[in-house]
């Protein structure tokens, strides 16, 4: 059976291998031949391995995926270690002649498109790396596994690893030429231009004359010939009611129950008279004449279908028969359903066994099932069933166009039609096969087939009551228990004709050997019900070879061609009742790709045998139209489907009038535009060519057609070289369906370019035995390379799939378009994935040429530039000397000031994690503890100005005391995150990394830290004794200093500021009294702070905007800080918003971490715990990243009936040489929200687009700038200035920028230009600051405050981050947000190149069963969005991704565990 149209059961398996390798052994001419037999051989299995062979000669070593210990058990570290890097040398044999054709086809393999066009490192990041690399990181404890080799990573660090190795091994994979490089060309600014699909010159092309339509026989007529099926029936139940009709076998084999055609008469007469006035009531009976009713019987028990079925129809209603919508084996029932309620059904018949079957509700009753409608069950046993009244007869009448029933019909997409099917129908296809295959009266025939549908029904059911003939129906269940069963029912009853399939054919075959006494002289007639497959021709040809030898005669064997649509197109006549002789003929795939007939020989590997399906069925006329558009008709040596002109075929699709025009309402015309004839004809799916004489040739399904580039692909061609490869090692059938990409092709129309769906292959194979994971890749990489050479064209995907995991339907074939729903939907479970997507997404989008930048020719007056403004912004503020109150320059002044002024105002309130107020401290109190901080300092620490000072405190009170300390012994403080105690290895050599490099001369800490410095844990990590003195401030003097330290230069260092970028970076930034100052005052001007306003702060206060805010602007503005720690949150999360709402507060900050954890923890909790936000205005969130919209969004929905305007939640930006560029505050205009094209931002340019539109990305504004801060949008390259349609790197002059670097070994001059650049043309007097991010701005319809129109500056990303692929900047951000939207176990995600690869890291939140699931789903998001090819798939356990204290994912830091292997992955994919 064809994929995608009916599902193949278990014992079908071999078939394709056997098929396959016939297909080469047979070398006849497409002419007539006499059928030819000879012994079954593996020709083309043998000719699959030896061009796997050939690849294995030539083979690169590529890196084998990773699967943790719990997922596959593994006997040595070696099976987790890639294969060596041996150079293999290109070796020159004498090929014969025969391979000669073939190897070009693997030879010839053209290079995958490249992943990274250029290097994402930047002169930028370069020599910040080797700037920090001299600061002295932290060097990782690597451990070696198995015969992991000693690399060099892209930035020549030298790594041991043994994931290292395996990317580079795949590195160099992807090096070898695959295919023909894409012509590169390159286009302007916003178009996308796609690559047009240019046809094969040498393509083979079709070049014979019009196929003209062919006519069957003309339909005899026959003077005993029952005017309908009804007729027929009550004349066999009236004169031979003994006669027998049907006989049902049980699971032994043996008869279980005789039905004759008297019991069939009488019992179908009684049912009638029940259904149409024992249903309702008289006046409102629930069934009518013409009314559909489903017919649901279990395939063991055709008995009482048959007799459901000819009830129906004497009762003048329309049976629907469906299957038994049991339980999980029933994957599609759901549509089912679908088709029931479409119908109006109402009324299900069904049997007493299977009633007592279904499922019940605690009440007994049987539930709904999932989209059914309504049904009212009734059983047909007789002694459920009232008596006829004697008067009571049913009407018979000629046959018409009535309905007579439905026959439902499974799509490649899994949608359910029914097929309707009049009577007259109905009677002239009965008629058709009875002429056909010569039926008689009193015949045997033997039925495999389902008696519901298709073959089996119109054989078994319908033309067997017409002839009066005996069925022998043999169930699928007895067929899995001994598959000789048909066989010895043939013997026994001395059957004439039998209806099987070739799977049934294929399972005597296994088992015949334990069977003796065989005799089939009997048969005149062996009907292949699915001869239509092309591979079916194995299995007629062994079963023939086999059974010659028992009485079969080689003109028994008659293979048909059928459809639901058309019913039986064509069916092969005995050599004994036809003068035509059976034909076959070798073609060659790469012909039949292009639709095109070519005869080929044996000696090829691409050839298929197909022989033919015998001549049209009487009374039809057939063409073969093409496929697509306009039904034209072919030529004769032309691939196309063929259409009938019959009355013997359906009519229309059940309620679907559109499709239904489309099937069954088909005019085929001549290439000069006549009509064929002025009947319809109706579309049977089947693809194939008439041959000479009039033979119908099937060469596949339109279900089973994969289009890709160009090219038709039948799924049953790629299925058969699959099973080829290791047929043994296969319980089920694989299957490939094709998957609509929303990759890109070209499509030329008007100038304009559309994205046209391009289908992938995906095969899907079930493995029998529990393979390790090194031999599923080498059975995975045998499986893609055999389909590769064999039929050219690449595997976008390849699933390995447990034994017994698939849905199956109730024959126990394979549910496709199942499977295909649980691929998408990444539930397929997986043992091993393997991604090709290098070879066969061959149309992305070429790189671009890019343009070159503004030149100084270009500035014209009034700041435009090419037609654009120059982006720049400034926000104002007086040029007063920057003073606090009291006229002081100084914060440790400010503070003396206070102290003395208002010495009971209170500053600092710290809170603790159940609310209440732990400390607190006013002016008095913060001058009185500074002085003795700094009395221990001088005194006891012996330290002098200019000396630095580590403070490692936990966040609080202390942590300020200290700081202030230090500034009055003229000391520069450093604080610094203290230890965690449960991380002391991982936190502890950052603390001493910092000391170090800071030159600290002691550190200050509270009693509790001091104890755990010298902690075993602590000595073991860190060798304590090269650390400076350790001062414990808990115990200070009582006594004062003997002075204050009163500065005097206010260039002069204040503080030196310590973080981790979010590129990992460490860096210190020297931070003076003046931009201290500076800092203070804008931040205070900004947010309107004064000694009567109270500010909750849950921030980090080691560094950036929430050291500032947690340690200085208090002492500056006055205003009193409410202090919240962020670790408190942890055991407490709605504390923040407890305070704030408790305390009534109207300005706060938080981080992104902070939002997150209450958005999350919170929940649905709020409204009991009374919260109350409406004073807030301003919720600030401070971070160095791209807003995140998103989360911004959530908090604010649902927050909103706890009274928070969504207007009041904002962001703030700062960064390394800035800590705060931008602020909302509390007055200004609202942030402003654009929507860009994410195309143009790849390539630097921002094009503003309506929301929804497609590729659109929505920016927030990152907050307002602060007073005294200039922007303006610079090329990183150039550095020169660019208009505001343009994406570039963020430059800031501001009085409070940094001062520069600080690493205490004199190399600060290697980061000069990030504080002190200038423009190259333009401005080119001022000095700059770097601040390392891209950005835009954007003047808006807004005013601000002073009635000027608003500037908007817009964060896209770090520069450092900004990945540079296929010559287009990709920000981490967006691929992350499609990755996390691909599953929904993906907890988190960050992505990263590394030389040409692109990694994916993602967190699986759900069972390591799921692991593999994401692959596919990751590869297939990133690829349909953003046309990258993911390189690697790392998928690990949740926590695994580190973030900072801000919330900011340390990519980097996540690259560098990747290459030193440290993740601990659950499973790492590579894409080859």
């Amino acid at each position: 059976s064809i994929a995608g149209l009916e599902p193949v059961s278990q014992a079908e398996l071999p078939l394709r291998v056997e098929s396959l390798s016939l297909s080469l052994s047979l070398s006849l001419s497409l002419s007539l031949s006499l059928l030819s037999l000879s012994p079954l051989s593996d020709v083309h299995t043998e000719a699959v391995q030896a061009v796997l062979a050939r690849h294995v000669e030539r083979k690169v070593a590529v890196p084998m995926p990773s699967k943790r210990r719990s997922l596959v058990v593994q006997t040595s570290m070696d099976a987790y270690t890639p294969p060596g890097d041996e150079t293999h040398t290109k070796t020159h044999t004498h090929t014969p002649a025969h391979t000669a054709q073939i190897e070009p086809i693997f030879l010839n393999h053209s290079a995958p498109p490249d992943v990274t066009g250029y290097s994402s490192d930047s002169p930028h990041s370069h020599t910040e790396r080797h700037h920090m690399a001299n600061m002295g990181t932290i060097a990782r404890n690597t451990q070696k596994y198995g015969n992991a080799e000693r690399m060099e990573t892209g930035d020549g660090v030298p790594v041991s690893s043994r994931v290292s190795a395996k990317i580079q091994q795949l590195v160099n994979t992807l090096k070898q030429p695959r295919r023909p490089p894409l012509r590169e060309f390159f286009v302007d600014d916003f178009d996308e231009l796609l690559e047009v699909q240019q046809p094969d010159p040498n393509q083979p092309r079709p070049e014979g004359a019009e196929m003209m339509p062919v006519r069957g026989e003309a339909l005899g007529v026959v003077t005993n010939w029952p005017p309908s099926l009804e007729a027929a029936l009550q004349r066999w139940g009236t004169i031979s009611p003994k006669a027998p009709c049907l006989t049902s076998l049980d699971t032994a084999g043996k008869p279980l129950y005789v039905l004759t055609y008297g019991k069939l008469w009488s019992r179908s007469i009684k049912l009638a008279y029940n259904i149409l006035h024992k249903l309702g009531s008289k006046q409102e009976p629930m069934v009518r004449p013409g009314d559909r009713v489903a017919l649901v019987f279990p395939n063991n028990d055709p008995v009482a279908f048959m007799v459901a079925f000819y009830g129906c129809l004497l009762a003048e209603v329309v049976p629907v028969p469906i299957e038994v919508p049991l339980s999980r084996k029933d994957a599609g029932s759901q549509q089912i359903g679908f088709l029931l309620g479409s119908c109006g059904v109402t009324v299900a018949l069904t049997s007493d066994a299977c009633h007592k079957g279904l499922p019940k509700s605690a009440t007994g009753e049987i539930p709904q099932f999932k989209g059914w409608p309504k049904l009212l069950w009734f059983v047909t046993e007789s002694k459920h069933l009232s008596k006829p009244p004697r008067d009571w007869f049913p009407h018979i009448k000629d046959a018409n166009n009535d309905t007579a029933y439905i026959e439902y019909k499974t799509c490649k997409d899994g949608s359910v039609l029914g097929v309707t099917v009049t009577r007259i129908a109905l009677l002239t296809h009965c008629q058709a096969l009875t002429q056909s295959c010569s039926y008689t009266e009193a015949e045997t025939i033997v039925n495999v087939l389902d008696f519901k549908k298709d073959v089996g029904l119109w054989n078994g059911i319908l033309t067997s009551v017409m002839n009066m003939m005996h069925v022998i129906s043999v169930p699928y269940s007895l067929m899995k228990v001994n598959p000789l069963s048909w066989i010895q029912k043939v013997c026994q009853y001395k059957a004439k004709v039998a209806c099987v399939k070739s799977r049934d054919m294929h399972w005597a075959l296994v088992a015949h050997k334990d069977q003796k006494d065989i005799n089939l002289s009997s048969l005149r007639m062996l009907l292949v019900a699915d001869g239509s497959n092309p591979w079916s021709i194995s299995s007629c040809d062994a079963f023939l070879n086999v059974f010659q030898t028992k009485g079969l005669r080689a003109d028994v064997i008659c293979p048909c061609a059928s459809s639901p649509e058309a019913l039986t197109v064509a069916i092969r006549r005995s050599v004994e009742d036809s003068s035509q002789p059976p034909g076959r003929g070798v073609l060659s795939m790469q012909g039949l790709t292009y639709s095109v007939v070519r005869v080929d020989t044996e000696e090829r590997l691409s050839v298929l045998t197909v022989q033919d399906v015998g001549t049209v069925t009487p009374g039809g006329l057939v063409c073969v139209v093409k496929p697509e558009g306009i039904p034209q008709l072919c030529q004769t040596d032309e691939i196309g489907e063929f259409c009938v002109c019959s009355i013997a075929t359906g009519t229309s699709y059940y309620g679907l009038t559109g499709m239904t025009k489309n099937t069954f309402e088909v005019y085929p015309v001549s290439s000069s535009g006549g009509l064929v004839s002025e009947y319809a004809f109706v579309r049977t799916g089947l693809l194939g060519f008439i041959g000479p004489g009039g033979l119908v040739f099937i060469t596949g399904k339109m279900d089973g057609l994969i289009m890709v580039s160009g090219r038709r692909h039948n799924a049953d061609d790629i299925v058969a070289t699959a099973l080829a490869v290791e047929p043994m090692k296969f319980v089920y059938r694989g299957r490939s369906f094709g998957r609509t990409s929303f990759v890109w092709t070209t499509c030329f129309l008007n100038h304009n370019f559309t994205i046209i769906p391009q289908q992938r292959i995906i095969p899907l194979s079930s493995l029998s035995l529990s393979l390790s994971l090194s031999l599923s890749l080498s059975l995975s990489l045998s499986l893609s390379q055999a389909i590769d050479s064999i039929h050219g064209v690449g595997v976008f995907c390849l699933a390995l799939v447990p034994a017994n995991t698939l849905p199956k339907t109730p024959l126990g074939g394979i549910h496709l378009s199942e499977i295909k729903q649980l691929y998408l939907e990444g539930g397929l479970h997986p043992c091993n994935v393997l991604m090709c997507p290098h070879t066969c997404v061959t149309n992305l989008p070429k790189p671009r040429q890019k343009q070159p930048e503004i030149g100084p020719a270009s500035v014209m007056v009034g700041n435009l530039v090419s037609g654009k403004r120059i982006a720049q912004a400034s926000a104002p503020c007086s040029d007063a000397p920057i003073r606090a109150r009291g006229g002081f320059l100084f914060l440790s002044e400010v503070l003396q000031w206070r102290a003395q002024t208002t010495p009971d105002h209170i500053l600092y309130t710290l809170l603790s994690s159940r609310g209440a107020v732990s400390s607190s401290l006013t002016c008095l109190q913060l001058h009185k503890r500074a002085e003795r901080v700094a009395a221990l300092l001088m005194e006891r620490a012996g330290l002098q100005e200019g000396d630095h000072v580590a403070l490692v405190y936990p966040p609080g009170i202390d942590l300020i005391a200290a700081f202030y300390g230090s500034l009055y012994a003229g000391c520069v403080p450093i604080t610094v995150r203290p230890p965690h105690p449960q991380n002391i290895a991982t936190t502890l050599p950052t603390v001493k990394m910092i000391v170090e490099v800071s030159h600290s001369a002691c550190v200050m800490t509270t009693a509790v830290i001091c104890k755990l410095l010298r902690s075993k844990e602590a000595t073991a990590t860190v060798d304590i004794r090269n650390w400076p003195p350790v001062l414990d401030t808990d115990d200070l003097p009582k006594k004062k200093p003997p002075a204050l330290y009163k500065p005097t230069n206010p260039d002069g260092l204040a503080y030196l500021d310590f973080s981790v970028s979010t590129t990992g970076m460490l860096a210190g930034v020297q931070m003076s009294h003046n931009a201290v100052g500076a800092f203070c005052r804008s931040v205070k001007l900004q947010c309107e702070l004064y000694p009567s306003r109270e500010v909750a702060i849950c921030l980090d206060p080691y560094c950036g905007l929430g050291f500032v805010l947690w340690c200085l602007c208090s002492v500056y503005s006055g205003h009193q800080s409410i202090l919240i720690p962020p670790v408190e949150l942890e055991s407490n999360p709605a504390l923040w918003l407890l305070a704030v709402s408790q305390l009534r507060v109207r300005d706060t900050f938080c981080s992104y971490s902070v939002m997150e954890l209450c958005t999350k923890g919170l929940g649905l909790q709020t409204e009991a715990r009374g919260l109350d936000l409406s004073r807030v205005r301003a919720c600030v969130v401070v971070a160095e990243e791209r807003p995140r919209m998103s989360l911004t969004h959530s908090f604010s929905k649902l927050f909103k009936d706890l009274g928070l305007h969504p207007r009041s939640v904002s962001t703030a930006f700062g960064c390394r040489v800035n800590l705060a560029i931008c602020l909302q505050g509390t007055s200004g205009p609202d942030p402003t929200t654009v929507y860009v094209d994410m195309r143009a931002l790849r390539h630097d340019r921002v094009r503003l687009v309506e929301r929804g539109s497609p590729h659109s990305l929505p920016l927030m504004e990152s907050g307002k700038i602060l007073p005294g801060v200039r922007i303006i949008i610079a090329n990183p390259e150039t550095k020169g200035p660019l208009g505001d349609s343009h994406l570039g790197e963020i430059w800031v002059h501001s009085a409070h920028n940094g001062s520069g670097y600080y690493s205490g070994y004199g190399e600060e001059v290697l980061q000069s230009d990030h504080f002190n650049s200038r423009l190259s043309f333009g401005d080119t007097q001022t000095v700059w600051a770097r601040t390392g991010y891209l950005g835009f701005l954007r003047r808006t319809e807004l005013t601000d405050a002073n009635g000027e129109r608003h500037d908007a500056l817009f964060v896209v990303g770090a520069l450092e981050e900004a990945m540079e692929l296929r010559g287009m900047r990709y920000h981490p951000i967006d691929i992350e947000t499609s990755v996390i939207r691909a599953h929904k176990s993906i907890m988190e995600c960050a992505v990263f190149p590394w030389t040409n690869l692109l990694v994916v890291v993602v967190e699986l939140e759900g069972s390591e069963q799921e692991a593999l699931d994401l692959v596919p789903m990751v590869t297939k998001a990133v690829l349909e969005e953003h046309y990258l090819i993911v390189g690697v798939v790392v998928v690990t356990d949740i926590g695994v991704i580190p973030i900072n204290s801000r919330g900011e994912k340390q990519r980097m830091h996540l690259r560098d565990g990747f290459l030193q292997d440290q993740l601990d992955p659950i499973y790492v994919a590579y894409n080859m």
